[in-house]
């Protein structure tokens, strides 16, 4: 039991610290190892994404701050000089913090009562102005975090809701799948990591001019060079083992947005899954999804756990076993000329402000270091911004990129017309839609008519039907611009005079008098010189003119997607298109929660001022307000006719 006592000393306990230390993170490492390979095929997905810190990065960024920063001029500009000053003086205050510390530390003792008042009372004079430099700086860094991401957000959400971007984004173009989370987190995250990191840099990097500059003056050039050579050193080896970093971020937002998605999914839809019973189902969905952002994220903790033990050691304790090996060379060396006759007390006061300024240069080299850290994280916000931006830009300019997937018995077709989008000609004109020789296609490449061709001019009503899937929905979106013309020749009057009125009807945010005027806004109802009394007569045309009394009158706020019943949503629906006065309106299947006679009612307005009508209906009694129909049958033919006594109706 001695020998064994006297194995255990301090030395041999803390060299079997350090050994059970490096296997239990050479365990870790392990099954890190197993969890990755577990998760190859994601991680393949993932290589796609280039997120590390390279040129690529830096021409990402300097793309964004150009859009953050607009002007050499600007608010933000002004921000960036607030900072740029703040962190001078706070510099500044550090030095005279550490000077006037080592004096009052001399005058203890050298039990100078004296020199410890005065010096005392300048730390406390200077307490206001070192705490409102501080303060200074983080007003500033909050500041400039809003602006930018006030002018990002602006920019993007430009793009994203220009013409009818945000709809192809979720439906023609499948590389972004979750645009929220980007438009809403990612940019919040990307601008705050971006702003901290000017701030992580820049201090450290002034405080490293300004520490050289004081040190070479006491203890010679040699200190400060010797730490510059280890800052190069480990910034480039740390630089290099954070490189999955970026790809990691990315990886964590992508499965963050996912779970947003399935969690948004369930509260739109909430009503159905109720009636399915589905609630296990989609908890099943969720917990899935959650499973593999939680697995994700404990393999991204635990790399930063390992990246943080070497992070420690070469950026915190090696700078700081380097610093000590410089400051201590002039007072080892009893030949130095600097200390050769100088007292005890000069020698301390010496090293304690040298020792000092050594240690904060020392730490601001580490924070330097551990600065490539969040620029690592930041390449991974930086890439999925950058994605953001590139996609918007491509869809704005009629590009767009999807998987296409065609059905075999398509193929000859295929070949005859070739899928390209955008290769059709679309002619504005007023009071007239043509197709001609126009292949209705889907973007996913998949032809429902190979050749559509019909004119129809305004006055002339023309009812469509066909079997589900035959291309009703289909020749409403190329007619309404949603989806690319892949050929022929297409008609038609500008969009704003083509009004769609959809079987469950869009209620808006907002006011009673907003239903009706959507998407006009007050302004543009009193630019029109339409009153509130006009309104009312839209109201009353579609039996709705109670609901004005009963909801509190124009100016009600109500969640008017659930106050409303289905049928008032589709006449509210029908007194919008009034409202609107089109050229012409596609109505699909919007009057099935409507009786007849209202329905007839509007169907006979609707003529009498001027609106000329394609509808999709089942119903018999529709087809006396009509004078045309268009029959699909889903195979690819189609038939279209004039309406006459000899016509056989379809539906019930």
């Amino acid at each position: 039991m001695a020998s064994y006592s006297k194995f255990l000393t301090a030395r041999y306990s803390t060299m079997a610290g350090a050994t059970a230390a490096a296997c239990a993170l050479l365990c870790l490492l392990s099954k890190r190892r197993k969890a990755a390979a577990l998760q190859g095929t994601e991680q393949k997905e993932v290589k796609k994404d280039r997120a590390m810190v390279d040129r690529v990065f830096v021409g990402r960024i300097c793309r964004i701050l150009k859009i953050m920063v607009p002007r050499t001029f600007c608010k933000e500009t002004g921000y960036l000089i607030l900072i740029a000053i703040t962190l001078i003086l706070r510099t500044y205050c550090d030095i005279w913090m550490i000077q006037n510390g080592t004096v009052i530390e001399s005058a203890i003792i050298g039990r100078s009562r004296k020199d410890f008042k005065r010096y005392l009372f300048n730390f406390i004079a200077a307490m206001p102005a070192i705490s409102l430099v501080n303060n200074f700086l983080k007003y500033g860094l909050n500041e400039l975090k809003l602006c930018f991401r006030v002018r990002l957000t602006k920019y993007l959400y430009d793009q994203y809701l220009q013409t009818y971007t945000y709809y192809k984004m979720g439906n023609l173009d499948n590389r972004i799948a979750n645009p929220d989370q980007l438009l809403t987190q990612d940019v919040e995250k990307f601008c705050n990591s971006i702003v901290d990191l000017y701030s992580n840099l820049s201090k450290p990097f002034l405080d490293i001019v300004l520490y050289i500059f004081k040190l070479t003056s006491s203890i010679g050039a040699q200190g400060p060079t010797i730490m510059m050579a280890y800052l190069i050193f480990s910034g480039f080896f740390l630089t290099h083992l954070r490189r999955p970093t970026g790809k990691m971020t990315v990886t964590e937002q992508k499965y963050e947005g996912e779970y947003r998605y399935v969690n948004s999914r369930l509260i739109t839809n909430s009503e159905e899954i109720a009636f399915y019973n589905g609630n296990q189902r989609e908890q099943q969905t969720i917990h899935k999804t959650f499973r593999k952002l939680v697995e994700h994220l404990h393999n991204f903790i635990f790399f930063r756990f390992t990246m943080g033990f070497i992070d420690t050691i070469v950026a915190k304790y090696l700078a700081t076993v380097v610093g000590y090996l410089v400051v201590s060379r002039p007072f080892l060396n009893h030949a130095h000329p600097r200390h050769q006759n100088s007292t005890h007390a000069e020698l301390l006061e010496d090293y304690y402000q040298s020792g000092r300024m050594l240690l904060r240069m020392s730490q601001a080299l580490g924070r330097i270091v551990l600065a490539g850290r969040e620029m690592t994280r930041l390449a991974g916000f930086t890439a999925r911004i950058t994605e953001l931006m590139q996609v918007l830009k491509d869809l704005n300019s009629g590009k767009y990129k999807r998987t296409m997937l065609t059905q075999e018995k398509d193929t000859e077709i295929v070949q005859a017309v070739p899928l390209i989008p955008g290769a059709g000609k679309i002619v504005i004109a007023d009071n007239i839609i043509k197709f001609n020789h126009v292949p209705l296609a889907t973007p996913n490449g998949d032809i429902l008519i190979k050749d559509l061709n019909f004119e129809v001019r305004s006055g002339a009503n023309v009812l469509i039907c066909g079997p589900n899937g035959c291309g009703k929905s289909s020749l409403f979106r190329v007619l309404g611009e949603l989806w690319p013309l892949f050929g022929g020749c297409l008609t038609k009057p500008e969009r704003g005079k083509l009004f769609y009125v959809p079987q469950r009807p869009y209620m808006t945010l907002g006011t009673l008098r907003d239903q009706v005027i959507y998407p006009d806004a007050l302004e543009d109802q009193k630019k029109k010189g339409i009153s509130d009394q006009v309104l009312k007569e839209y109201l009353d045309n579609v039996q709705l003119g109670q609901i004005l009394e009963r909801e509190g009158g124009w100016d009600s706020v109500q969640d008017w997607m659930d106050v409303l019943s289905g049928g008032e949503k589709q006449r509210m629906a029908m007194a919008r298109l009034f409202y609107h006065k089109p050229q012409f309106a596609i109505l699909d299947e919007c009057t099935s929660a409507v009786s007849v006679d209202v329905e007839g009612y509007i169907y006979s307005h609707c003529r009498k001022v001027g609106i000329t009508l394609f509808t999709v209906s089942h119903r018999k009694s529709l087809w006396k307000h009509h004078d045309y129909y268009l029959h699909m049958d889903g195979r690819g033919n189609y038939e279209f006719k004039k309406i006459t006594e000899e016509t056989i109706e379809f539906g019930s």
